[in-house]
């Protein structure tokens, strides 16, 4: 089978470590063949160039500037990048017969690519639903549904729309998110929509205590107390100001140490806060590259969860499955909207509260300081190896292709 999966994030290799080459491995590893479609941002100035392989083949399409910029740049790159992504594909790939594509949320905007490829090929189509967009930026304020203003927002729901019929299949992270997106959408047919979460390939990370003790030292943690280490995007989804509260709150938490490692929106206001607040149990570093993140979390006791409480959408953050890898219980702190927390709290290895309480969190913090955190971090990862590996994701997937 020939497998066409889209993405606008930047993809290396498929050797790398994350939610889709661990997917997209398991398509090579069974036998069949894989193309990949990824993008070049402006700012790292590389033209486009297409990589072929034995088993998985790479097109990188040079496009504009999709993250760590402004809205409006933001706005025209992704506008921009279904022309793009089209003319490449039949420069470099037209003639493969496609068996099957597979694309995620964001963006939307990679309809007319899914339409033509679809129409040419006759493949079967599989989306993976990260992402509700226009919904989820509604809700934390970037876009209006009314108005002047709203045009934008039903530009882009128009093209969701497009895209959810297109779409054989439509895999959802997790049941709210299956159960939303039915809701919301009558016209999508309920067999074509099924539970396809987010997965990777677990790795066993192995340190003596020495060489946990080392790291600590490495990134300024202290030897005796119980970390709360948050990795991740800090932006408005993370409901930054949420997060500000609660470290507050914890100023004078003898036994807490926070660490913060992530980029973002953000980033600044929270660095401000905290050089301003002088708070000595939080630190903030920049993102690490992502082994060196994932063995820097072998070190942590408890993983943190953000997510602003304004969201009507069930999100469903890959970073919990980082967190559960390494044998660290979740304490999350979300909207109400995501089954996150229940799926959290009914399987024993975590916490949650909802997102506007910072005494709320304060307990949780409390309660996870005179837990066993090693026992219930053990509870994370056999929950992960039973329903979230990316073997699972792709024997489930498999099922539903004719």
């Amino acid at each position: 089978m020939n497998v066409l999966f889209l993405t606008i994030g930047r993809f290396d290799s498929i050797d790398i470590h994350g939610i889709y080459p661990d997917l997209l491995r398991c398509f090579v590893k069974d036998g069949h063949n894989v193309y990949t479609v990824s993008s070049y941002e402006k700012r790292h100035g590389k033209p486009t160039e297409f990589v072929r392989d034995k088993n998985c083949s790479s097109l990188h399409v040079k496009t504009g500037n999709l993250t760590g910029c402004g809205m409006i740049e933001k706005g025209i790159s992704t506008v921009m990048i279904g022309r793009q992504y089209s003319q490449s594909i039949k420069k470099y790939l037209s003639g493969i017969p496609f068996d099957l594509i597979i694309y995620s949320t964001p963006p939307i905007t990679l309809a007319s690519v899914v339409k033509k490829t679809k129409k040419a090929t006759g493949a079967e189509t599989l989306l993976l639903l990260k992402d509700i967009f226009p919904q989820n930026a509604a809700d934390i304020g970037l876009m209006s549904k009314t108005g002047a203003k709203s045009f934008l927002y039903k530009h882009f729901r128009s093209q969701e729309k497009k895209l959810y019929a297109l779409s054989d299949h439509i895999g959802c992270m997790s049941p709210a998110n299956v159960e939303y997106l039915l809701k919301h959408n009558p016209k999508v047919q309920k067999q074509s929509v099924f539970v396809s979460p987010n997965s990777l390939e677990p790795r066993e990370f192995s340190f003596t205590e020495e060489e946990k003790q080392n790291i600590r030292k490495k990134y300024g943690m202290p030897a005796n107390k119980k970390i709360f280490v948050y990795g991740g995007n800090l932006g408005k989804p993370q409901g930054i100001p949420f997060l500000i509260e609660c470290l507050k709150r914890e100023k004078d938490n003898a036994e807490a140490f926070f660490l913060l490692v992530g980029s973002g929106t953000e980033f600044s206001a929270l660095e401000s806060f905290i050089q301003s607040e002088g708070l000595k149990n939080v630190r903030l570093i920049s993102s690490l590259p992502k082994d060196e993140y994932d063995a820097m979390l072998a070190a942590c006791d408890i993983g943190l969860i953000f997510l602003d409480h304004r969201f009507t959408i069930p999100n469903f953050p890959s970073r919990l499955l980082t967190y559960m890898q390494a044998g660290l219980p979740v304490l999350a702190c979300t909207d109400p909207n995501t089954d996150l927390g229940k799926i959290i709290c009914e399987n024993g290895f975590g916490w949650w509260c909802e997102s506007t309480s910072a005494e709320s969190f304060h307990k949780l913090v409390e309660k996870a300081l005179s837990e066993n955190t090693a026992q219930t971090g053990e509870k994370a990862r056999r929950y992960l190896l039973e329903n979230f590996t990316a073997e699972k994701q792709y024997r489930d997937i498999m099922r539903r292709i004719k």
